[in-house]
C-alpha cells in the first residue's frame, strides 16, 4: 500500500518515525534488563538489508527465525515484529506470534501466515492492518531505510492468555512481569535509496 506513496512526500516524512523507543522490547524490558535469548536469521544478517523476497516488492512472505535455548522456566515464546520507522506515532506491527513451544528453536520462511483461531502449539495473531499474518515490509519511497525489529520473548507460566489471533496490545498486557528473556534483531529496507547488491562495493536503487 505505501508504495503508493509519491516520493516527494516520502522524502518531506523522512523524519516522522516511530521511534525505538517505542518498540515492544523497550516497553517490556525494564531498566534492570533480562538476559539475551540469541536470534538470528539465515536469510540476511542482524542490521542488513532483506531479501525482496521477504517484502511487498517479492513474494512477501515471512523470513525464516532461529534461536537459541531459552532459559529455565520458559513455558513460551511470543514473536512480535515491528518498524521502528514507520511515519506514525507508534511502530507499525508487521507480525505477532504467540505461544510458540520453548523447545521450537526455529520459525520455517513462510510460517507466519493466518490460521484462524490457531493451533494447540501457537497462534498468529493480528498485525497492523487487522489481518492474521506475515505484513510484508512496504516503506514509502524516498523516506529512507526502515528498521524492522525482530523481538522474541521467552515467558514463564504466569504469563496471560491474550484470546484467540490477538493483537499487539494484548499480547503485551499478558506478557508484562513475564519475560525471562528476550532477543532483538533488526532488518532492513528501503524504496528509493542505494541498496548494496552484488559484488562488494556495487549498489543499485531500490
Amino acid at each position: 500500500m505505501l508504495e503508493h506513496v509519491p516520493a516527494w512526500l516520502g522524502k518531506a516524512l523522512g523524519d516522522v518515525r516511530a521511534g525505538m523507543e517505542k518498540l515492544a522490547v523497550a516497553r517490556l524490558v525494564t531498566d534492570n534488563g533480562v538476559p539475551s535469548l540469541e536470534l538470528s536469521s539465515p536469510a540476511f544478517a542482524d542490521g542488513a538489508r532483506m531479501p525482496e523476497r521477504f517484502t511487498a516488492d517479492g513474494d512477501g512472505v515471512s523470513p525464516p527465525l532461529t534461536w537459541g535455548m531459552p532459559p529455565a522456566g520458559t513455558a513460551r515464546l511470543a514473536l512480535l515484529v515491528e518498524d521502528a520507522d514507520a511515519p506514525a506515532p507508534q511502530p507499525l506491527v508487521h507480525a505477532v506470534v504467540w505461544g510458540i513451544p520453548a523447545d521450537a528453536g526455529r520459525l520455517a520462511e513462510g510460517a507466519v501466515i493466518g490460521d484462524g483461531a490457531g493451533t494447540p502449539e501457537r497462534d498468529v495473531g493480528r498485525n497492523s492492518y487487522f489481518r492474521e499474518g506475515w505484513l510484508p515490509p512496504d516503506p514509502p519511497t524516498g523516506h529512507g531505510p526502515h528498521r524492522y525489529a525482530f523481538q522474541l520473548f521467552a515467558l514463564d507460566a504466569g504469563a496471560g492468555d491474550p484470546g484467540q489471533t490477538p493483537g499487539r496490545s494484548a499480547v503485551l498486557e499478558a506478557m508484562a512481569g513475564h519475560v525471562l528473556a528476550a532477543g532483538v534483531m533488526i532488518g532492513t529496507y528501503s524504496r528509493g535509496e542505494d541498496a548494496p547488491v552484488g559484488p562488494v562495493g556495487a549498489a543499485a536503487v531500490a
